[in-house]
């Protein structure tokens, strides 16, 4: 029951949020928002109906199909988190009466950091607010097509229309602030504390290994590989560090074997002891033990 609660508290939080950065920062510059409060947005402009009213109407249809292709779960939440935003962005549609904030690109920054944090706190609980990520769930069930893709033709379709009816420069910048949202969005989810998968192909798998648990205090995983080109057996070494961490490790592999091949990923999430757990110092690999003693 605990959970359900902040759960549906980090919802509402969130819904607020995104619905404060539509009032406080877009409406005022005609900018628009992505999916379908993007539409409502630009029915709002042309012919002056309610924001929220407008953006819980547009959902309707996509509620049944929601009801006819997907989980009970997700029905729900998708209702609860519409109801939400679209209760919260008329309720703070007298924001909307007031410029904070005159230059454009502060606009564009400040809104769509907030919209992606709002966005963020409703993703990280798994939640939804209906709208296209319907339609992009339903496409790619049935016919293969990337969720992505499925608002990224959405959206253009908004755009194109608000060329019309808003003029140039406006989408010009909503494009800039679809950037900025989504970029926020995943800083929110993600943090900063960013993360590096790397893999390490070397002639000296075992020296390295016992370095970077001991001078690094990493884990490391073997993986088992083999040449494409020579058909030899090769040790893989797969390491996560943190951000402050991956110029030690690759320092510290350029003095063992300047000649490794490494490749450095990002890593968006990653869970278990030093990342979600407490640090804890792991013992010296097998054969330091009488080095360090």
């Amino acid at each position: 029951m605990k959970k359900h609660i902040i759960k549906y508290l980090h919802f509402a939080l969130g819904c607020f949020i995104m619905a404060l950065a539509i009032n406080v920062f877009l409406v005022q510059h005609h900018f628009l928002s992505g999916g379908i409060a993007g539409l409502a947005m630009l029915i709002y402009y042309i012919a002056g109906f309610p924001m929220g009213v407008t953006s819980f109407l547009l959902n309707v249809p996509l509620f049944y199909m929601a009801y006819k292709f997907m989980s009970r779960k997700f029905l729900v939440d998708s209702l609860i988190g519409t109801a939400l935003f679209s209760i919260f962005l008329d309720g703070t549609a007298f924001l909307s009466h007031t410029t904070y904030v005159t230059d454009p690109l502060l606009t564009c920054i400040a809104g769509g950091a907030l919209e992606g944090i709002g966005a963020a706190l409703v993703y990280r609980v798994d939640g939804s607010t209906g709208g296209v990520d319907i339609l992009g769930f339903i496409a790619k069930k049935f016919y293969n097509i990337g969720i992505s893709t499925t608002n990224f033709i959405f959206n253009a379709i908004v755009v194109t229309c608000a060329l019309y009816f808003v003029g140039l420069e406006p989408v010009l910048y909503s494009l800039v602030l679809f950037f900025l949202c989504f970029k926020a969005t995943n800083v929110a989810m993600v943090g900063f504390d960013y993360k590096k998968s790397v893999l390490i192909i070397t002639q000296q798998p075992d020296t390295i290994r016992k370095l970077v648990i001991s001078e690094v205090n990493r884990g490391i995983t073997i993986l088992k590989g083999a040449g494409g080109y020579t058909g030899k057996d090769k040790e893989i070494l797969l390491v996560v560090v943190k951000i402050r961490q991956l110029g030690h490790l690759l320092k510290l592999i350029e003095r063992v074997d300047p000649a490794a091949f490494v490749l450095v990923q990002d890593a968006n999430d990653v869970f278990g002891r030093g990342f979600t757990q407490p640090d804890v110092y792991l013992p010296p690999a097998e054969g330091e033990k009488e080095k360090h003693a």
